[in-house]
């Protein structure tokens, strides 16, 4: 079954120097971009992280320290990423959780004003977990019938993903073929951030979701204790997270002129 689109989305795939979101670096970046007419674009770099890659990561997706160190930074290819992604829906293999939220902080670093929460998101692994509770090789055997021979590359992960979830639309009458139906069916809890720090009450206002304030209302903290509002900016916090709190200050702000 193909994809029912309205929209192009791509789907793409981070390899990197390991999984804290905060910290860590991309070092190969895969996007394929289907169209609603079936046409597809599809494009990989490698990329230099500026920072070592530990052996440990290296051993997972066989990407060293030789193979990045004259390749372009993310910072130089930040806009080609953009122009690629920004009119698309996005997807991915547990991407949700980790490979939208990485590359939002690799955007922010870069300064490139583009915030993927605008997109619909749909996650893969997800709706896998949902339905069978896998890993991305055993989805493709099962959804597939193929052999993910060449798994922890970012092009053939993404190309996989891609594979799976059309198997996956064909296998299931009741997953619908429609971006906003995926994105809700494959969402985790919704957060104000990609990291879950900032959540959502019941009438759907921000609240932090960790620490000694968790469930009370990010305005109300903010106001209360303004110092435990600079400590969250100063600390070791993901960017965009610290983006989402600057906001809701300012608008607190603006509201009080």
């Amino acid at each position: 079954m193909e994809l029912n689109l309205t929209k192009p989305i791509c789907f793409f795939d981070l390899e990197t120097t390991g999984t804290n979101v905060a910290k860590d670096r991309i070092v190969e970046i895969s996007i394929l971009k289907v169209f609603p007419n079936g046409n597809k674009e599809s494009h990989t770099w490698r990329v230099n992280p500026e920072m070592p890659i530990p052996p440990s990561t290296t051993a997972i997706h066989g990407i060293t320290n030789e193979m990045v160190e004259n390749e372009p930074t993310f910072k130089e290819l930040a806009h080609k990423v953009q122009d690629l992604m920004k009119d698309s829906d996005l997807g991915g293999y547990n991407s949700n959780r980790f490979d939208i939220p990485l590359l939002a902080e690799e955007l922010l670093r870069a300064e490139v004003d583009f915030d993927l929460k605008k997109a619909k998101a749909v996650d893969v692994q997800t709706i896998f977990h949902k339905k069978e509770k896998r890993t991305l090789e055993a989805a493709f055997k099962f959804y597939c019938d193929k052999d993910l021979t060449d798994a922890h590359s970012a092009e053939a992960d993404t190309n996989a993903t891609y594979e799976v979830l059309k198997a996956q639309l064909d296998r299931y009458e009741d997953v619908e073929n429609d971006i906003n139906f995926l994105s809700t069916f494959s969402a985790h809890k919704n957060y104000a951030d990609f990291a879950g720090f900032v959540g959502y009450n019941k009438q759907g206002e921000e609240i932090f979701s960790f620490g000694k304030h968790r469930g009370k209302k990010v305005t109300d903290i903010i106001e209360k204790e303004p110092g435990y509002f600079g400590w969250l900016i100063n600390a070791d916090f993901p960017l965009y997270t610290k983006k989402v709190l600057t906001r809701i200050k300012l608008s607190q702000l603006n509201n009080k002129l």
